[in-house]
């Protein structure tokens, strides 16, 4: 009997804990949006979300894809910053806001970059969909398979400006995922343009819409969009304290309204979740035996920093243990899965997060790979 009495008493204490988490779980705001979510950067944790796999039309969003493409075709050497690109008869004509760049001139890529970004110029991106790709056309398809590459599932790009077509369509959550994407892999890009409050081109000044910019100093971009079926939308990403989280807002009645929404979004989840960094990038986590190597370990980490959100109240009670992968064999590359970061909180599971590896580890020569086969056998 004392042994049963002792098994129920631990038995209620995990449901009770697990019971006191699921209490202390933030209510979420509601937002007058269509669709919504809010992500913690550190860990692609979703704090909340509403409809964040509900087709949409993406307005301007869009020309995050476009700007994606455009500093990746810079990192390749498609295209030069300083390259002077022609602007054609189309990219002069494309409706809807403009840079109010000249047709047959040539305006540099850095120019147009800012046109895109803070002036949210279509005439911008379909000169530098032009210049990149040949083609609008061209430069779509481009759109598309970055699309998928990154993940985003239920995405479709016509165009480089967000301009409506029936085709032309993404949701919150595959927003997210780019918007995270292009501040992971152009750090130093986002920083430069993204947070610029105003761009003059042409004689021309105009400021960028993103309200936010005006009122938070803690956020640092990103994009704003907006036709008459999109309605105003928001991607908005804020740093404070070294955590930074990332709103997505879709489908509000003003251009007020879409920043007032998303400063509330924003607000709830710096306010009601706590940050844990559990492991810094390149901090290792484990060395682990490597079979057939020419190295006989490898080390396991993050190659980015890795920080969970917890409720407020619970950043002591997080854990985190290691499940290296079985019978680790050569060889093995930087970035390939070997083991799984399992997370608890109050002895509760919370999230799983896969652990890489940050080196190479080459085949061993003949030698190693016999004996290492022979010692399979009886391991």
């Amino acid at each position: 009997m004392p042994l049963l009495r002792q098994i129920l008493l631990l038995v209620l204490s995990l449901l009770f804990a697990g019971q006191a988490l699921a209490q202390q779980q933030p209510v979420p705001p509601t937002l007058a949006a269509k669709s919504w979510l809010l992500l913690e950067m550190g860990s692609g944790q979703l704090l909340t979300a509403e409809k964040p796999d509900e087709r949409l039309e993406p307005a301007s969003l869009t020309k995050l894809m476009t700007a994606y493409l455009t500093f990746n075709a810079i990192r390749q050497k498609t295209i030069a910053i300083n390259q002077p690109l022609p602007v054609s008869q189309k990219a002069w004509k494309t409706g809807g806001s403009k840079m109010f760049i000249k047709v047959d001139t040539q305006v540099p890529v850095e120019e147009l970059i800012k046109g895109m970004i803070v002036q949210s110029g279509n005439d911008a991106c379909v000169t530098l969909a032009e210049g990149i790709a040949g083609s609008e056309e061209n430069f779509a398809q481009m759109m598309n398979r970055e699309a998928q590459r990154l993940g985003m599932k239920n995405s479709h790009f016509m165009n480089s400006t967000g301009l409506p077509d029936p085709q032309h369509y993404t949701t919150a959550r595959d927003l997210s995922i780019l918007a995270s994407a292009l501040i992971r892999d152009f750090p130093e890009e986002y920083k430069k343009y993204y947070s610029m409050k105003e761009f003059r081109y042409n004689n021309i000044t105009q400021p960028n819409r993103n309200r936010l910019l005006f009122i938070d100093p803690t956020v640092d971009g990103v994009k704003t969009g907006h036709t008459d079926a999109a309605g105003y939308c928001l991607i908005s990403s804020a740093l404070r304290d070294k955590r930074r989280l990332l709103s997505v807002v879709l489908g509000t009645a003003s251009d007020s309204a879409r920043a007032s929404e998303s400063q509330k979004l924003l607000n709830w989840g710096f306010i009601s979740y706590d940050a844990v960094t559990l492991y810094t990038k390149e901090q290792p986590v484990s060395a682990l035996r490597v079979w057939k190597g020419k190295e006989s370990t490898v080390k396991a980490g993050f190659v980015a920093d890795l920080s969970i959100a917890v409720p407020k109240g619970y950043a002591d009670k997080v854990k985190a243990d290691f499940v290296a992968d079985p019978k680790l064999i050569a060889p093995i590359e930087a970035g390939q899965k070997v083991g799984l970061l399992k997370v608890t909180v109050e002895g509760k599971p919370y999230n799983e997060y896969p652990v890489v590896a940050l080196e190479n580890v080459a085949l061993g020569n003949i030698f190693t790979r016999i004996i290492d086969t022979i010692r399979l056998w009886f391991n």
